[in-house]
């Protein structure tokens, strides 16, 4: 029996202790223990019904020395992939695989090669269930709170005690009763062996209380079973663990037992409970009551929550251990099932199912996305029927259509999906690009669908759909194409490369002011008291970022072609919007539409919202390059370029901070919502073009238009300005405010996690805003922009160790903007890029890569600056009376050697310097002569010496980064601008940098987090990728790497790692501008993909 209560013995329970037991018998019993017992370390690749991807330590022991059979519980082998290796007390380390899973009980096993230990003398841990009694002392001999031994001692208090409840979502035992022990086990020590002073288990530890020192014990009577089949099947068929078949029954229903005080409240006549106690072992306490029942299920509709069971197939069952013994005898056969409903008693006749056969062993990987029927333990936490399609891991592209964890999805595409199958039929159909509803139900609200609209990822960022399926012969998970290659979401894919490739090779017309020609182109924590002890306590760590009138003719120009462009002057003049009305004479929609604009709308508002626009920007998690911060983001942008063919929108990088992005407009003036992608990101100053193409606005095209920009005169304080935006439902907001302060320098430091941070930029402060999270633009009383209002993203710190991520807004004059959208208009000579089909050159920007700050004058005086400097500094500039120094270099720019923190740059080619403007101005004078060598004449001043240097400037391109590989599951790049404003880079060769890292993933288990350079691997330098590439490329599956890495705080440090090509293959990911496509290639792989 599982549970019963022992007989008396004079007069007193079996609680006393053997008065023989010795310290020296527990230290014999421990020796031999002490050898059997491992360390497991396992990696779940996968989220996977229960449970998430992750790493983490637990306990195993040796229970069949000469098969290399090691028991632990279920939550450690896991239901869905797992990658595990074992450490016994002499650290050898060894690989083990998953032999077998319980469907419910909380134990497995796993398998190893007995032959693989090799310096270890240790003998197998025998079961002894029968052994268990209250007050028998116990030792937990295992892993506990990470310790590689840990021997707890205890007595065994109860052996009745329910299945403890873990998670309302997650893993949880039931049907089952469990022993319980103060013995205050802690993470890790799941799967430790319950030994009594003979050394042999009695139970195996499973979970314990967080709030006080009881721990769980599961027994292990159905252990024995498991393993004497396992043996059986062995025996049988020789080393062929695929012909391992355990039987287990169900009728789909969770019982719990309860006393007969409870049961006679349920209706549960005398004369039954007089017959059940008369056969019942003696002290018996109760029967067996239904507590619930899944739907559909064998049980559906015959038995309800409170029925009393009586018998199965005529024999008195009281005791769990009895009846899961009948059913799973009795697997695809009938049973008779007599109960008591309320008194009534009631016969029903069942089929026993197959437990394996309601427990998944597949799941479908989409866009990040783990999809799977729905198991048994879940259809039992959600009371949803087995087999249903389960969202296990939101992924990518469910996440940006805000389908959650554990949903259901019940129609995609309109067409109902009941199975999984289902839902690959209709992905095969699909074309990337593709948007398509879909409807889902939650367990937290089950009686509501509720349908979003799903965006197929059609940038190619994830592999194609995988099916993967558990080979219990290997301990693996076998991936293969879920759909077929002729599906239009694979050719979709590749015909987007191909068409792309077609365009780079056929001549096509370049971009020009006046000849546009239209060439469109269509990727852990339990509720409550109670807790298993692997995943959520011993989690590996992880940290899983006076303006110059030289330009005036440049700014005129500017306008000038955007009028010239017809981008204005088409769409009504100012006299219109006065009479509140905005008429094209092609759209009668159009006019409607503009119709709509409130006459309580300021004037400037008026013109300003036809331009107005609003982001919705995802970032994929598998790219989450440049120290990103967030996977989603919102913002206000504003149209300043719109013909037939080229739609550009301005907006601050707090709202587009890297090019790897999907992007979604909604227009103010006309509802659709279109795509758009990133064509500049500026490497200094806080904004970003987006393009769009027109002609997917439809009729909205007559009615969207470009803003004016009016960068000159220069904003000063006390000048009037109207700040306008668009709140989250699209509705333009206004007001009047005073300009406070027109230069005021930005200061942001860098983040924990090195990011986009704005430097060397003057930003405007107002009097009244709309709050910190309201961006827009700011204008004249006639509507046009005068500057953007921006949104900038810092992080506050607190204390040595807590920092929050917050944003604030100013305003960034519109000189910038105009500047680069001149250039783009004019054809500047840069590098070409195709845009909606026109291959277009992109501008480049000549920096001096330092990081500068203003000092006022009378600092600077303290310091030893001349009076001659300090009154030609005042005179040049008498509002800001700065100079500016030296904070830092950007490691491995131009300028690193020459400036040093401190300097004071007093003028360049003999022009006083003052503000930021006038070094911009001085780097774009470098881009004029042809024959321009690109370096700066620089007077600065140092400790008290005033010293002329030749100072390099550097070129850089607004693509942002366009390359990045995936090696072990970390994302490596080269290090970006924010890491190199830190000041340095590894001496050991610069080294390659560790953005982010996968949970589940081999740079998970062994720790090769983020925030690092890879400066070599096995000995072998990786400066760049490309030598990183060839590198790794070299590198085998399941082998031990060495690597060395140096952190952004400078601390060399060299690790090993395992290669795991299975579920983590090499792959990069490479921007292409002249096909405006990235591209997917796999480096390394155990076998073929479709990148």
């Amino acid at each position: 029996m599982e549970s019963p209560v022992k007989e008396e013995v004079g007069g007193e329970l079996a609680m006393e202790i053997e008065s023989s037991v010795t310290a020296e018998d527990w230290r014999r019993a421990l020796s031999r223990v002490v050898p059997a017992v491992a360390v497991l370390r396992t990696t779940a690749p996968r989220a996977f019904d229960t449970e998430v991807a992750g790493a983490s330590y637990a306990t195993g022991f040796v229970v069949d020395k000469a098969r290399g059979i090691i028991l632990t519980n279920r939550h450690v082998v896991k239901p869905g992939p797992v990658v595990s290796e074992a450490m016994f007390v002499n650290r050898e380390e060894i690989p083990v695989y998953p032999l077998y899973r319980d469907p419910v009980h909380d134990f497995g096993f796993f398998r190893y090669d007995p032959g693989a230990i090799k310096f270890l003398k240790y003998e197998e841990i025998p079961l002894d269930p029968e052994a268990a009694s209250v007050g028998l002392e116990i030792r937990v001999v295992g892993n506990d709170s990470g310790e590689k031994v840990s021997i707890l001692a205890g007595t065994l208090a109860r052996l009745d005690r329910e299945a403890p409840h873990y998670k309302k979502d997650g893993y949880n035992d039931f049907n089952t009763f469990y022993m319980q022990a103060a013995s205050g086990t802690k993470g890790g020590s799941s799967g430790s062996p319950v030994v009594d002073c003979q050394g042999r288990a009695v139970a195996l530890n499973a979970g314990s209380k967080s709030s006080s020192a009881s721990a769980f014990f599961l027994p292990l009577e159905r252990v024995v079973r498991a393993l004497n089949l396992i043996r059986d099947c062995w025996d049988a068929f020789g080393i062929k663990s695929e012909s391992v078949y355990i039987p287990r029954g169900t009728l789909q229903m969770t019982f719990q037992h309860k006393g007969f005080e409870e049961t006679r409240r349920l209706g549960l006549r005398n004369e039954t409970e007089q017959m059940v106690r008369l056969v019942s072992p003696a002290g018996e306490t109760g029967m067996l009551v239904v507590d619930s029942v899944v739907p559909e299920g064998p049980a559906h509709k015959h038995l309800e929550p409170g029925d009393v069971l009586v018998h199965i197939n005529g024999e008195v069952v009281t005791q769990f251990l009895v009846m899961e013994t009948l059913l799973d005898d009795s697997v695809g056969k009938e049973v008779n099932l007599e109960i008591e409903r309320g008194g009534v008693p009631l016969t029903v006749k069942l089929e026993v199912e197959d437990l394996h056969s309601i427990t998944p062993n597949h799941f479908l990987e989409v866009s990040g996305a783990v999809i799977h029927p729905l198991s048994y333990q879940q259809a039992r936490n959600f009371r949803f029927k087995c087999g249903l399609v389960y969202v296990a891991e939101a992924g990518y592209m469910l996440s940006r259509a805000s389908v959650p964890r554990h949903s259901i999805i019940k129609k995609f595409a309109g067409e109902d999906i009941e199975k999984l199958d289902d839902l690959i039929a209709v992905i095969s159909k699909l074309s990337r690009g593709a948007r398509v509803p879909l409807e889902y139900v939650k367990y937290t609200d089950r009686y509501r669908n509720k349908s979003v609209l799903v965006t197929i990822d059609q940038h190619g960022w994830y592999a194609p759909p995988q099916l993967y399926t558990r080979n219990d012969a290997t301990g693996l998970w076998n991936a293969k194409l879920a759909i077929p290659l002729e599906s239009p979401f694979v050719v979709s894919h590749r015909a987007g490369h191909m068409d792309a490739n077609l365009n780079s090779v056929s001549p096509l017309t370049e971009s020009s002011p006046m000849d546009l020609k239209c060439q469109h182109e269509s990727e852990n924590t339990a509720d409550g008291c109670v807790k298993m002890q692997t995943d959520e306590e011993i989690a590996v760590d992880g940290s899983h970022s006076g303006e110059d009138s030289i330009i005036e003719k440049k700014r005129r120009r500017v306008d000038e072609e955007i009028a010239a462009e017809g981008t204005i002057s088409s769409f009504g003049d100012l006299d219109d919007i006065k009479d509140g009305a905005l008429r094209h004479p092609s759209s009668m929609e159009g006019s409607d539409l503009a119709q709509t604009i409130s006459s309580n709308a300021s004037l400037a508002e008026q013109v300003i919202e036809p331009a107005l626009v609003m982001f919705e920007v995802h970032v994929p998690p598998i790219c989450m390059l440049d120290g990103v911060h967030s996977q989603h983001f919102f913002g206000t942008g504003v149209i300043i370029y719109h013909s037939d063919c080229l739609g550009l929108v301005a907006v601050d990088r707090n709202t587009v901070a890297v090019s790897i992005s999907d992007i979604m407009l909604s227009f103010a003036a006309y509802p659709i919502e279109i795509p758009a992608e990133v064509v500049f990101l500026h490497p200094v100053h806080n904004f970003a073009l987006v393009a769009y193409d027109p002609s997917a606005l439809g009729a909205g095209a007559s009615v969207i238009r470009a803003a004016k920009l009016l960068p000159e005169p220069a904003l000063r304080r006390g000048d009037s300005v109207y700040l306008v935006g668009l709140s989250r439902s699209l509705q333009a907001t206004s007001r009047k405010s005073t300009i406070t302060n027109p230069c005021t320098a930005v200061n942001i430091g860098s983040a924990d996690c090195p990011r986009y941070r704005a430097i060397n930029m003057e930003v405007i402060e107002l009097d009244t805003d709309f709050g910190s999270s309201f961006s827009g633009i700011l204008t004249d009383e006639q509507g046009r922009v005068q500057a953007l209002w921006a949104s900038f993203s810092t992080q506050l710190k607190y204390g040595c160790s807590t920092s929050e991520d917050h944003q604030f807004v100013r305003g960034i004059p519109i000189y910038a903007i105009s500047q680069v959208l001149e250039k783009i208009i004019s054809g500047t000579p840069g590098p070409f890029r195709l845009i909606n089909g026109i291959r277009r050159p992109m501008p480049l920007v000549r920096l001096l890569e330092v990081e500068l700050y203003p000092t006022l004058l009378s600092k600077a005086r303290s310091y030893g600056l001349s009076d001659n400097w300090v009154q030609a500094l005042a005179k040049k500039d008498p509002v800001r009376r700065q100079v500016l120094r030296v904070k830092g270099c950007l490691a491995g720019s131009k300028a690193e050697k020459l400036l040093e923190q401190g300097d004071m740059i007093l003028a360049i080619n003999k022009e006083p310097i003052t503000c930021f403007l006038d070094i911009e101005n001085a780097c774009q004078k470098l881009d004029q002569p042809i024959d321009s060598d690109g370096v700066l004449n620089m007077t600065i001043f140092r400790q008290g010496k005033e010293i002329d240097l030749v100072v390099g400037t550097d070129v850089r391109d607004g693509n942002g980064s366009t390359r990045m590989v995936n090696w072990c599951g970390s994302i490596i790049q080269d290090p970006h601008s924010a890491v190199r404003a830190l000041g340095f880079l590894p001496k050991e060769g610069h080294g390659v940098y560790v953005a982010r890292w996968c949970h589940g993933s081999p740079v998970h288990r062994y720790g090769l987090y983020a925030l690092q350079w890879i400066v070599e691997v096995n000995g072998q330098p990786t400066p760049d990728l490309e030598s990183f590439i060839q590198v790794v490329k070299g590198l085998e599956d399941r082998e031990f790497v060495r690597v060395k890495t140096v952190h952004l705080n400078g601390k060399p440090r060299v690790l090993t790692l395992k290669q795991d090509l299975h579920y983590w293959p090499t792959w990069e990911l490479t921007f292409e501008p002249e096909t405006d496509t990235w591209k997917r290639r796999t480096i390394k792989a155990l076998q073929p993909t479709v990148a």
